[in-house]
């Protein structure tokens, strides 16, 4: 009933940047935060960062602290990850996820805090 579709990923060389869009249509529910994960081949699911609906506080992941920046624009019930200075290791499958669940700060760094999922969009860093 709620559809995440993430778009914007594609091949950069190391150092550029891309825009990841998540726009949420279907069911209305009431949004607690909205956030991004990515997973590399062979790898797990890692958290990447956070936004709360609401107030707008962000949570970073350390490794994208400075170079990522998340946002969000309410009237078009969008989140967007803005990928700066991309590096090869940040080659992932990115999903965006969202959240009704009022939890604790820490919880919105796993996967279990969150509802509905996209499907995920590539992006790929070359050297």
């Amino acid at each position: 009933q709620v559809q995440l579709v993430e778009s914007g990923g594609g091949l950069v060389q190391a150092g550029g940047s891309l825009r990841l869009s998540c726009p949420a249509s279907g069911r209305t529910f009431n949004r607690y935060a909205m956030g991004w994960f990515r997973q590399a081949p062979g790898k797990e699911r890692e958290f990447v960062t956070s936004i709360r609906w609401t107030t707008g506080v962000t949570y970073y992941a350390d490794s994208v602290k400075g170079r990522f920046t998340i946002s969000r624009d309410v009237t078009k019930n969008t989140v967007y990850l803005q990928m700066n200075n991309l590096q090869p290791e940040d080659t992932a499958v990115y999903y965006c996820a969202a959240t009704a669940l009022r939890i604790q700060p820490a919880d919105l760094r796993t996967m279990g805090g969150y509802d509905y999922w996209g499907q995920g969009t590539q992006v790929s860093v070359s050297s």
